[in-house]
């Protein structure tokens, strides 16, 4: 099927079927290489381990953030350009945001290599706890100017029309990862290099198998000579910082609560506040496949002035994050032993009751957390981008540290409290800025 035809004639329902639900699925694999990273670390090479991956995440994925900026930030005004007719402009844009993807991931890259030591030893990090993240971060970085655009390229599926491809492609790099992981540290009894190691080389070999049809020229999307102008770069970086924003902020906060945990309560506090993050790490994809893979239907009717389409299509949006978020919150609190015992064994019963504890606050987050994050992805797909990146930040980073000094009398119960907290007051903004936007706005704005 055709964009055109995909976009902007297919009924809304069938649209959400068609786009949505590959999407989610595709994003879901795709997170569950992080998933598989931990558990196979925690059971095979025991609680330290897990513990010093959990310190590197947020400096991996402050990496891939900026893939993620680019390839979101150019899928919107590549969006838009097809919606208005404009297939020269879309190629171009498209060109220069592959380009950009490899120069920041070598960039990115060199920098974390080179600092992966200072950085966790500022976090107040032990020797064992420093040598272990310094492995497993530095092999990530090597692989950054490649790996990266792993985080963009399902952007440019979608707009393709090549949805199921992406799923597919997220499926295979799972798979790839799992196989690989176990091959290295269960059969080899490698260390945890070898786990960022699996994970690099999966993803390497799906850009390559993604990549090769753009390369012939076989998508709707095709390399051109790259035109490079400073607006394009400006909407770029402006239409993808509401996620840029979202995945730095969390991962400034996530830096803040390690260093907290690790004073507060310890290597033990920082395994749990890591449990937490993987479980986060695979609902939030699930909400995100769902609202991400109709992006581009949304901004292709903006593009094209059909409003009326666009709300059809964010009913389906907003029931869906709903529907998942709100089922993960029922799961966290009814089975918090056994998600605990699926990424450490054997715990004591100290830690285990402190860890049902911070599961079942941690759950209350998604009694609330949908509707800031699907509003926030019609905000982006509308380029309503200072209203998505405030939300997107507020969520991330304001509200969790405000809190965090708010409710510090508490102990690690206030850092567990803080999640739901910042979930609740991030709806209430994402309702003000909706409505807003509705009563001002929603009339007279068009595409630019």
């Amino acid at each position: 099927m055709d964009h055109n035809t995909l976009f902007a004639k297919t009924p809304p329902g069938r649209l959400f079927l068609i786009a949505a639900l590959p999407g989610a699925i595709g994003m879901l694999a795709s997170a569950l290489y992080q998933l598989i990273d931990g558990v196979l670390v925690g059971q095979v090479l025991g609680e330290a381990a897990f513990a010093a991956i959990n310190l590197a995440m947020p400096f991996v994925i402050i990496n891939f953030a900026l893939a993620d900026l680019i390839g979101v930030g150019s899928a919107v005004p590549i969006s838009v350009r097809l919606g208005q007719g404009d297939e020269k402009a879309a190629n171009n844009i498209f060109t220069c945001a592959c380009l950009m993807i490899v120069g920041t991931g070598a960039l990115i890259g060199a920098v974390l290599f080179l600092s992966a030591p200072v950085l966790f030893q500022l976090l107040g990090a032990e020797e064992e706890l420093t040598n272990l993240a310094v492995q497993y971060l530095r092999v990530y970085a090597l692989f950054s100017p490649v790996s990266t655009i792993m985080f963009a390229v399902d952007n440019y599926l979608r707009i393709c029309g090549k949805i199921r491809m992406s799923m597919w492609l997220n499926i295979l790099m799972s798979i790839l990862t799992a196989v690989l992981e176990f091959t290295l540290l269960v059969v080899l009894d490698w260390g945890i290099w070898a786990a960022a190691l699996a994970s690099s080389l999966g993803m390497v070999a799906c850009v390559a198998i993604a990549m090769f049809p753009f390369a012939l020229g076989k998508f709707q999307l095709r390399f051109c000579k790259p035109k490079f102008s400073l607006s394009m770069v400006k909407q770029i970086v402006a239409c993808g910082s509401p996620n840029f924003l979202n995945n730095i902020s969390g991962r400034v906060t996530s830096i803040i609560m390690n260093a907290v945990l690790l004073r507060v309560g310890g290597q033990n506090a920082v395994s749990i506040y890591g449990i937490l993050m993987y479980v986060d790490g695979l609902i939030q994809p699930l909400m995100y496949g769902c609202c991400d893979s109709l992006q581009p239907a949304v901004s292709y009717n903006w593009g094209a002035g059909n409003k009326g389409r666009i709300l059809a299509i964010e009913k389906y949006c907003f029931s869906a994050a709903a529907a998942i978020s709100l089922l993960s919150a029922v799961v966290l609190f009814l089975f918090p032993d056994m998600i605990t015992a699926l990424f450490l064994s054997g715990m004591d019963e100290g830690f285990l009751a402190t860890a049902r504890m911070a599961i079942r606050l941690f759950a209350f987050t998604y009694v609330t957390r949908w509707f800031s994050f699907a509003a926030q992805s019609v905000m982006t797909a509308l380029e309503r981008a200072g209203e998505a990146s405030l939300i997107s930040i507020s969520t991330a980073l304001i509200f969790p540290v405000l809190l965090l000094a708010a409710l510090s009398p508490l102990g690690l119960t206030g850092i567990w409290l803080n999640f739901a907290g910042s979930s609740l007051l991030a709806g209430v903004l994402a309702g003000v800025l909706l409505l807003r936007f509705w009563k001002r706005r929603w009339k007279t704005a068009t595409a630019s």
